[in-house]
């Protein structure tokens, strides 16, 4: 695993590193040493790409540092990435915050945290990650390096669908089969699935640009429903995806309330503000000396709440169960 970490550094160039100003980041006047103005520690956030889950994980984490008391401008200062979903971004984006000397690297989402873990590895700067479903499947859960798990509340989520649908047999699901996040989610569906009386029909995919046509795949197989789970390539085509589906009069069930402000009919998720604040106040700590990431072992978030679209709902033709309603946070949105 270290050979791989350096190899990965080693695979950025220095004119790479300083192409960086044109990806779009937000930064503070930097020195060379990594203070702003002084000795103000920079937190270096690199975000895989953006979506609503990792910009809500990205805002509660910035209202985590605040709520544990530390200012902007005095305790830290924030140089945001966005690596647009390129891993070989993300891994110019994490070595160029070793180069500036980051007191603190964060990784929103596998592909950001793990170009993190390998960059920062030669100089032992702490990384923070979040919105990770599998932190040991994907080797980050030892070393100088901490955060939060989003993992999915699959049986909640087949609760779910089978309230809505009682007489759905086939859940389809597109993943991405590079993202550990969703090879281990879909596995969990495929184990629990037959318990509440459903088959998982899973079309992997290797880049954004196939998702449609798995989802294409998918419907002609006449699938009752799609699960949505946090993919960030699936995720990022989910307005073309409820397209096809509405069209096909098939429900879409979303994984965490951005999804279903954009049309999912239904989820059992997290609330992805909550994952982040709480990934803040764990940075806080070690940005402060208070602990180290040795200190605070991975926390994963086990509460989880229902959302529903009405207006989706509706327009599929589902009914909604009044102890589900009851239950659920509505939250309108696209249909």
């Amino acid at each position: 695993m270290k050979n791989l970490k350096k190899l990965l550094c080693g695979a950025l160039s220095v004119t790479a590193v300083l192409s960086l100003a044109a990806c779009g980041g937000q930064s503070g006047d930097q020195t060379a040493s990594g203070e702003t103005g002084g000795d103000v520690p920079i937190i270096g956030i690199c975000q895989y790409g953006q979506h609503g889950s990792l910009d809500n994980c990205r805002e509660g984490f910035l209202q985590g540092l605040q709520e544990a008391g530390l200012v902007e401008g005095t305790d830290y200062t924030i140089d945001y990435q966005n690596a647009s979903f390129d891993d070989n971004l993300a891994i110019q984006i994490a070595q160029a915050f070793s180069a500036e000397d980051a007191a603190l690297m964060v990784g929103i989402a596998t592909p950001a945290a793990t170009a993190c873990y390998a960059a920062a590895e030669d100089k032992d700067i702490p990384v923070v990650f979040t919105a990770i479903t599998d932190p040991v499947g994907a080797k980050l859960d030892a070393g100088n390096i901490t955060g939060t798990s989003d993992v999915l509340p699959v049986e909640g989520q087949l609760e779910l669908i089978r309230a809505l649908q009682p007489e759905a047999k086939t859940i389809g699901i597109v993943y991405t089969t590079s993202e550990s996040n969703s090879v281990y989610s879909v596995s969990v569906y495929q184990e629990k699935a037959a318990d509440y009386g459903f088959t998982i029909e899973a079309v992997g995919v290797t880049a954004q640009s196939e998702v449609t046509q798995a989802v294409d795949s998918l419907i002609a197989k006449g699938v009752d429903c799609f699960s949505n789970l946090t993919d960030n390539n699936v995720v990022g085509v989910l307005g073309s995806i409820l397209e096809k589906t509405n069209e096909a009069g098939i429900p879409v069930y979303g994984s965490e309330i951005e999804q279903m402000k954009m049309g999912c009919v239904a989820g059992a998720g997290l609330d992805y503000v909550q994952l982040g604040i709480q990934t803040g106040k764990m940075a806080a700590k070690i940005l402060t000396g208070e602990a180290t990431c040795q200190d605070l072992p991975y926390e994963i978030i086990e509460n989880y709440s229902l959302y529903t679209n009405s207006e989706a709902i509706a327009k599929l033709g589902l009914t909604l169960p009044d102890e589900i309603a009851q239950q659920a946070e509505e939250v309108g949105g696209q249909a």
